[in-house]
Order: C-alpha cells, then sequence, then structure tokens
C-alpha cells in the first residue's frame, strides 16, 4: 500500500492510499480524501490521520495498523506553489524516515479520478 500526497495547489491538499504505483495502469485507489482551506498545511497531518482512521474505523486514536501496511510514499515534487510542495515533501521525508520506508516523486501531468 502507498501513501501518495498532494500539496501543489497552496489552498488544496489531497491524499490517497493506492495499491501499486500511482501512475501505473494497475493502480487502485482504496481511500481518498481532500481539504480546502486558506492554507493547506495546516490540514495534511490531520487529513492523513482522518484517512487512516476511515481505512481502519474500528480503531479510536490510534492508526499504527494501518500505517504499518505502508511500503512507500509517493509525494507530488510538482509544478505548482513553491510553499504547499515544501510543505508535502516534507511531511513525506519525515513520515518516510520514521517508518523506515522509501518516499517516491512524482509528477503527474494529469489529476487523478478517484
Amino acid at each position: 500500500m502507498v501513501l501518495y500526497i498532494n500539496t501543489k495547489e497552496q489552498n488544496r491538499v489531497e491524499v490517497a492510499l493506492v495499491e501499486g504505483k500511482v501512475q501505473s495502469v494497475k493502480c487502485k485507489v482504496i481511500k481518498s480524501m481532500s481539504a480546502k482551506n486558506k492554507f493547506g498545511s495546516q490540514v495534511l497531518l490531520p487529513l492523513i490521520v482522518k484517512l487512516f482512521r476511515t481505512y481502519n474505523p474500528g480503531l479510536s486514536s490510534q492508526f499504527q495498523s494501518g500505517i504499518g501496511k505502508l511500503k512507500a510514499i509517493e509525494v507530488e515534487t510538482g509544478p505548482g506553489s513553491f510553499t504547499g510542495l515544501r510543505v508535502g515533501v516534507s511531511v513525506a521525508n519525515a513520515l518516510g524516515f520514521a517508518l523506515n520506508i522509501p518516499v517516491n516523486e512524482k509528477k503527474i501531468e494529469t489529476e487523478l479520478n478517484y
């Protein structure tokens, strides 16, 4: 399972749990969420937590069982808002380091269709 993070727009954040690589034909979106806020950076981490809690509804305050299934993190690297991209890459790198999983860049020309 892969966590996809898209923060290329400063006021919109998208996160998704995906089976397979995001750009491959066999990509299957398991669960996705997006949020609009004046500052998307303020909603990224709460949105990731909410994504895992809805993926595992039996969990109350923990989401370790869902996050433990991650094999990689794919983060949008542009083009887009520099501040938004920097926040997304920083969060992806921190999660990748903490979970000891790879972080891959993605430059998607078209939007994902959920």
